[in-house]
């Protein structure tokens, strides 16, 4: 028999209503002779509420460490409610079910609690338990190390544990949200936006480090690194219902048709630090972005041009939102030693992309972007590029109006 991993993020397990309509969803599955396991998140809200208990703890006294490996212990008990209460429905629907945390399975995870990373899963008993007939239900989002502490995967690790799960049971792996699958862009933006049936692990995985919301960045990059068949589809929908709904994931090669554009994403969680004046020498960027790591500042876009003064240069980059502050304390820190005239943070910026794998076999793509959007009088800040993507930094007033004239300028209304 074939194996299948369901996942049930935050708002497809909301309240016991939202739960039972999973156990439907999930009996369904069971019911064609699949050997299931459900990775489920915690209800909506309830990460938020225990993160914000561990913050009313209060912060580590002068001298001590944080409690990093306690704020897991807090926050990791969302998504055992969760499991529990689903197994438990389950159960009252006459199926077999038992539920599983990270460290009974084992999904052995580093130390860097709050945002581990798997290392690996022996998944024996658990699929020992499945082909038995029995249904797993596995808290999302949660680890254990290696010294038996549990361990938290960061915000969005459940889509993480449902696919390396997936991928050490062999299985294929079925994603639920609160959308039918991958859009070529936010409908909630512009409303022509289209489904697509299938999308390259590639293309998902630039839309997901660039804004788009579907999917966690680290489970697109565990799908392709396994080859795992991934699907997107939506939890509210009765079994039956919507046949043939969902988007897949898949290799490039099994794309028939390759699209210039398949879709256009947009983020305005940035902002941009500009340098002023800086020394046209040897080691200044070096200096600078090494100091940015050090302070575990991730750095984006970088764009540096000649000033007008002989021997100096302007240099910006992008950072997220929340790390803004942080990356003007570094630069300026280090305006003395390195000698530049000033530096400015501006937050009000948005990135708007445009991503498809067939941008490497078409010219052009560039050329169509810039004029869509100074066909609508918006100013380019920063570009970046690759194979398979253009980013460019605006203003943000103007990104609602930068996403629907790409969508237009590509045609994706006609998907």
């Amino acid at each position: 028999m074939s194996r299948l991993v369901m996942k049930f993020g935050g708002t497809s397990v909301a309240d016991l209503e939202r739960i039972r309509r999973v156990g439907r969803l999930v009996a369904a599955e069971a019911a064609t002779g699949k050997n299931v396991a459900v990775v489920v998140s915690a209800m909506a809200g309830k990460t938020n509420e225990l993160v914000a208990w561990t913050d009313g703890a209060g912060a580590a006294a002068q001298g001590l460490t944080p409690s990093d490996d306690e704020y897991d212990v807090v926050v990791a008990s969302g998504e055992q409610v969760t499991a529990g209460l689903l197994a438990m429905t389950l159960r009252n629907m006459g199926l077999r079910a038992r539920s599983w945390m990270g460290w009974q399975i084992p999904i052995i995870a580093d130390d860097a609690h709050g945002r581990s990373r798997i290392e690996e899963i022996p998944s024996e008993a658990l699929g020992a338990a499945m082909d038995g007939g029995e249904i797993a239900v596995i808290a999302g989002f949660q680890g254990v190390t290696k010294d038996g502490r549990i361990a938290t995967l960061g915000r969005g690790g459940s889509d993480t544990s449902a696919v390396a799960i997936a991928a050490s049971l062999g299985a294929a792996c079925d994603i639920y949200t609160d959308v039918d699958g991958v859009y070529t862009t936010d409908p909630r933006i512009e409303s022509k936006a289209r489904r697509l049936a299938r999308i390259s692990y590639e293309e998902m995985l630039e839309m997901a480090s660039l804004g788009a919301k579907v999917l966690q960045t680290r489970s697109v990059e565990m799908a392709m690194a396994h080859k795992v068949p991934v699907r997107v589809l939506s939890s509210f929908v009765e079994p039956g219902e919507a046949p043939g709904q969902g988007t897949i994931l898949c290799d490039e090669e099994d794309i028939v048709e390759k699209r210039i554009v398949s879709g256009v994403a947009y983020s305005r969680d940035e902002a941009k630090v500009t340098l002023f004046g800086l020394p046209d020498t040897p080691g200044v960027s070096s200096r600078i972005f090494g100091a940015l790591a050090d302070a575990n500042v991730n750095v984006d876009m970088i764009v540096q041009a000649h000033a007008r003064t002989a021997d100096t240069a302007n240099m910006e980059f992008t950072v997220g939102k929340r790390d803004g502050a942080r990356a003007m304390e570094v630069v300026n820190g280090l305006q003395a030693e390195l000698g530049f005239e000033g530096a400015v943070l501006d937050e009000d910026v948005a990135k708007v992309s445009v991503i498809g794998v067939g941008m490497r076999s078409h010219a052009g793509v560039a050329k169509t972007m810039f004029k869509a959007l100074a066909d609508k009088g918006v100013n380019i800040q920063v570009i970046s590029t690759s194979e398979i993507k253009i980013s460019v930094l605006i203003e943000s007033a103007y990104t609602e109006l930068a996403v629907r004239a790409l969508h237009a300028a590509y045609g994706l209304d006609q998907l």
